[in-house]
């Protein structure tokens, strides 16, 4: 598998970001840090997630892009769109509650964008990724009860593990 890697483009007032490869815990604080500065634009029109060219993604980069949705809804009150022509990646969005968040297509060919730039990767420390991946599982254990159960353990060793 690529690793993984975080494409952007602004058009307007909408983001296109685009994962590439195999998307892995590695990359949260990068996309996370990206989340923070989208969401202090004066306005946002949409926000377009292309999974077109996505192998794998973990629990924890799906987590993030919960946290996307639920920000995005709660401060421009808007549904993100997610391209995922990909029915394994698929599956794996319908299984996690992403329904209910994302308006999930598969294909958008008027969505297309063609001057994306990659994010430079940014690192964590040890304190830093755990805690990013605790966020990221209780959001997306907030989206359903199967999610509940499927994380609720993860969570909890994480927290009192140290």
């Amino acid at each position: 598998m690529q690793a993984g890697k975080i494409l952007v483009a602004q058009h307007q007032a909408t983001f296109v970001i685009k994962l590439v490869g195999d998307v892995r815990l590695t990359l949260c604080t990068t996309i996370d840090d990206y989340f923070t500065q989208m969401f202090s634009s004066p306005s946002i029109d949409g926000v377009v997630i292309d999974l077109s060219e996505a192998e794998g993604i973990d629990s924890t980069s799906l987590g993030m892009l919960a946290k996307l949705a639920v920000q995005a809804k709660q401060l421009y009150r808007l549904v993100p769109i997610i391209l995922s022509p990909n029915p394994n990646i698929t599956r794996l969005l319908d299984s996690m509650g992403f329904n209910q968040v994302f308006d999930i297509h598969q294909n958008l060919d008027d969505q297309a964008c063609d001057n994306l730039g990659e994010l430079p990767m940014k690192s964590a420390d040890e304190a830093g990724c755990r805690s990013k991946v605790i966020e990221a599982h209780r959001i997306l254990m907030d989206l359903n009860e199967s999610n509940r159960e499927t994380f609720s353990s993860l969570v909890t060793t994480l927290e009192t593990a140290f």
